[in-house]
């Protein structure tokens, strides 16, 4: 630490070309902490909180296909299945296409005793049980839109028209659900609405249901339970795949394409720009400050030492731009899991900080060696003569 000093007095020498390389740094960062933190949640990072005892039923082909609601009987007959819901997306927008959040169908009595980790007010429950445009949402999503009990909640189906060939779908909001403990339920930007009368008033489609929700007794029979339920229906036309609600969660999102090569080849792209960037910088300083390195080494530097400092010079650039940039990430994060809409919780956990941390040391070798074994193999005479 007794060179900290010099080190921060050449690292400032040229104020502007410091700065502007900083923010490239700092930027550069906080790209790769938001983009890393995406990629958690891609890889299953971001599906952790979804129930472990929650299995998803859907046609074998793809989820978009209905499902005959025939086989509930079937399904809840299998031993380990404590409870089975069922629901259909219902696919509409709020007054503007661009609000648009996750929309349900279901059977009231049946959501409430299979999404335990979801809390509904005893009299809420039993208003939405009661009236047949009842719907409910998440707090979150009453959060986004500032709805609260007794609102008259307009939608546009994309999906599904009424008899009469509408789209424009009206519901009373009579409850507003609630975590049963911190972060326990992942469905707090969902709109739930009731099943009997979604599927009376539908143009087309009724008696189907896309996907069957069923928590089982022991996590640990989940596969065991899938394969039975699948060997039940197998050559029959309503074959069906079953999978934990968090495989589910992560198939749907891997249908958009290969994300984590996406993101990656961004990150790559960004920091090949950076090396270069941050490389011309440092060999740049270096050239600058040939006679004072000259200097150094009259006054008993080793070679091995100005080495060491060229490369700390470099690694310090490095660290400083990249820790404020991942700080800035951090508080990005932070600011998207309190905003009011529905999306995955990013968060910086320790595998995105390794990556981090390994970037800046790497980024700080690289470009700081090629001048420091130029300023090691100096001669005390050619640098004095500034050659």
């Amino acid at each position: 630490m007794k060179y900290f000093p010099l080190l921060w007095a050449t690292l400032w020498r040229k104020k502007t070309r410091t700065w502007l390389t900083l923010f490239s740094l700092i930027a550069a960062f906080l790209l790769l902490g938001l983009l890393q933190a995406a990629n958690s949640v891609f890889n299953g990072g971001g599906v952790q909180n979804l129930g472990a005892n929650l299995l998803i039923t859907q046609a074998r082909v793809s989820f978009t296909s209905p499902l005959p609601l025939r086989l509930l009987p079937q399904i809840e007959a299998v031993p380990g299945v404590e409870s089975v819901s069922f629901s259909q997306f219902f696919g509409g927008v709020y007054k503007d296409p661009k609000n648009f959040f996750p929309q349900f169908a279901v059977a009231p009595e049946r959501w409430l005793k299979t999404f335990t980790e979801c809390t509904l007010p005893a009299e809420q429950a039993a208003a939405w049980k009661n009236s047949r445009t009842a719907a409910i949402a998440g707090k979150q999503l009453a959060e986004r839109f500032g709805w609260k009990v007794g609102d008259r909640i307009p939608l546009v189906s994309q999906i599904f028209p009424l008899k009469d060939g509408s789209r424009a779908w009206e519901f009373d909001l009579v409850g507003i659900f609630d975590n049963t403990s911190a972060d326990s339920c992942p469905r707090m930007g969902n709109m739930y609405i009731r099943y009997d009368y979604f599927d009376e008033a539908r143009l087309f489609g009724q008696g189907g249901a896309g996907i069957y929700v069923l928590r089982i007794a022991d996590p640990n029979r989940a596969e065991a339970i899938g394969r039975q339920i699948d060997q039940m229906f197998e050559n029959s036309p309503d074959e069906t795949k079953t999978q934990t609600e968090k495989e589910f969660s992560l198939n749907f999102v891997r249908q958009l394409g290969n994300l984590s090569l996406i993101l990656n080849s961004i990150l790559g792209a960004v920091f090949f720009t950076i090396l270069l960037l941050t490389g011309n910088t440092m060999s740049q300083a270096v050239r600058e400050r040939i006679p004072e390195l000259a200097v150094l080494k009259t006054l008993g530097f080793t070679n091995g030492g100005v080495l060491g400092l060229v490369i700390a010079e470099s690694l310090l650039l490095c660290l400083l731009g990249g820790l404020v940039g991942m700080g800035l990430a951090n508080a990005v994060m932070g600011a998207l899991a309190h905003a009011p809409v529905q999306m995955p919780p990013l968060k910086a956990d320790a595998h995105v900080w390794a990556i981090a941390l390994a970037s800046m040391f790497g980024v700080g070798l690289l470009v700081g060696l090629p001048p420091a074994l130029k300023a090691m193999r100096l001669s005390i005479v050619d640098g004095l003569s500034g050659r």
